[in-house]
């Protein structure tokens, strides 16, 4: 790096770091210890969200699939076995099967409903609970529908918390709302409402996010969303992170911003040592670098709702007030009042 280059990869945002501290360069010990404070400091920044870290994916959601017939043996009821199903069987072109894991189905007309727990081919499905029938299905119909779907892997958050899917056709509820109004979701249309959840961990330490919809979609629909990353980092070869970690990895943050990374950590740093007064001193240069950013996010256009009461017949009335009589009022001396009325 030059010396007046401003510092763009892990190595320089380090060399940065030391300096300040008067610590020496190149030893690894001292390395590890900086790089853990511009990783505090990268993901202390995006506690506010930013532009540069919004991102795009789709959903598409699974048809409803009632081909074949099924059967449920009482002694054995969380095996549902098939006649003609072709559950393991994948649907044209679009990257899943008839069934899946995490699916649910619906029996002979019932609004009971089990999650699919395992697919064991075209005429086998395993269900997460016991089917609770008095009596044995044979021959019967079933509804197989999905109203759970993940996430993008690196989904944080969603941008707009008050509609899910960009053409704004679906409204984010939070979950009890959402289970308060649709408890069993059997009802297959197309979707208007969404809440997220978070499924507990399997096979990492990750939570794993998911979208319910209600209805449950009926057919197969493009459900477009932004939502925030937690991929803060990007190698040299162009592969996402969470975190900065070879010498050569940049962060997502934009050049001009980059230095913030290394005051914020700093400002951590001297937090931890009980030090106010250089803590205050990283504190306002942090600052100082984000002015510009919050100054260019807030001249964005702002779609928050706002309200906008209709003051036009009150500064009428205000202006001529022997007009005449107003709507919901009454004439005493030739003065108008508010009736109050019970």
């Amino acid at each position: 790096m030059a010396a007046t280059d401003n510092p763009t990869t892990l190595s320089e945002l380090r060399t940065h770091f030391l300096e300040a501290l008067k610590e020496v360069t190149g030893n690894s010990a001292v390395n590890t210890i900086a790089d853990r404070y511009l990783n505090l400091g990268l993901h202390a920044m995006h506690q506010e969200r930013w532009p540069w870290s919004e991102r795009r994916d789709v959903i598409l959601t699974h048809p409803g699939y009632s081909t074949g017939t099924v059967a449920i043996a009482l002694a054995a009821r969380t095996t549902v076995t098939g006649t003609s199903t072709l559950w393991n069987t994948a649907v044209t072109g679009m990257g899943f099967n008839n069934a899946r894991v995490g699916g649910k189905m619906t029996f002979a007309g019932g609004t009971d409903s089990y999650v699919v727990s395992a697919v064991g081919g075209d005429t086998a499905i395993t269900l997460a609970t016991r089917f609770i029938g008095t009596a044995a299905l044979t021959t019967a119909t079933y509804q197989y529908y999905e109203d759970e779907y993940a996430l993008v892997a690196d989904f944080d958050d969603v941008v707009d918390m008050r509609f899910f899917n960009e053409d704004r056709t679906i409204e984010l509820v939070g979950p009890q709302e959402f289970y308060r109004a649709y408890p069993r979701n059997t009802v297959r249309k197309a979707p208007r409402w969404a809440t997220l959840i978070e499924l507990g961990p399997s096979g990492s330490v990750d939570l794993r996010r998911r979208v319910l919809f209600a209805p449950a979609p009926d057919v197969t629909y493009t459900i477009p969303y932004r939502y925030y990353t937690t991929s803060l980092a990007v190698s040299t070869t162009g592969t996402l992170a969470r975190n900065l970690s070879a010498a050569g990895d940049e962060p997502i943050v934009p050049h001009r911003y980059r230095m913030g990374i290394v005051w914020k950590g700093l400002e951590l740093w001297f937090i931890d040592r009980k030090d106010d007064e250089r803590t205050d001193k990283y504190a306002a240069k942090y600052a100082g670098v984000m002015a510009s950013a919050y100054a260019r996010r807030d001249n964005q256009v702002d779609d928050r709702p706002i309200l906008k009461p209709r003051i036009a017949p009150y500064v009428a009335a205000a202006r001529y007030p022997e007009s005449g009589r107003r709507s919901g009022s009454t004439r005493f001396g030739g003065i108008a009042w508010d009736e109050l009325r019970q």
